[in-house]
């Protein structure tokens, strides 16, 4: 009798936050890439390979209407990732300035 893993939810159906960062951050890449506090650019060309082939892989098994959602999935969480980058050094910056 084979078992079907669970399915993992893309986000907390409780508080309705994603959750697809924690995810990412328990990949070994990631940790990996994170260990010594440094992203090196073959680790990043790396992962991006890593996604290009994913993206490969999946993008023809999409219908028109699943890949155009699909589509705008993937560019609100970048865009969601980009906000909270920036936000997070915004937040870390000195809140006053220097008078000398």
């Amino acid at each position: 009798m084979s078992t079907t893993p669970r399915r993992v939810s893309w986000f907390d159906e409780k508080n309705e936050v994603p959750l697809i960062e924690q995810r990412a951050r328990q990949l070994e890449s990631f940790v990996q890439a994170m260990r010594d506090g440094i992203v090196e650019e073959s680790e990043l060309k790396a992962q991006e390979a890593r996604l290009v082939s994913l993206m490969k892989e999946i993008e023809p098994k999409l219908d028109d209407a699943l890949h155009e959602k699909v589509t705008e999935l993937l560019c609100e969480l970048t865009a969601y990732d980009l906000m909270q980058t920036f936000y997070a050094i915004q937040e870390a910056r000195p809140k006053s300035r220097f008078q000398g």
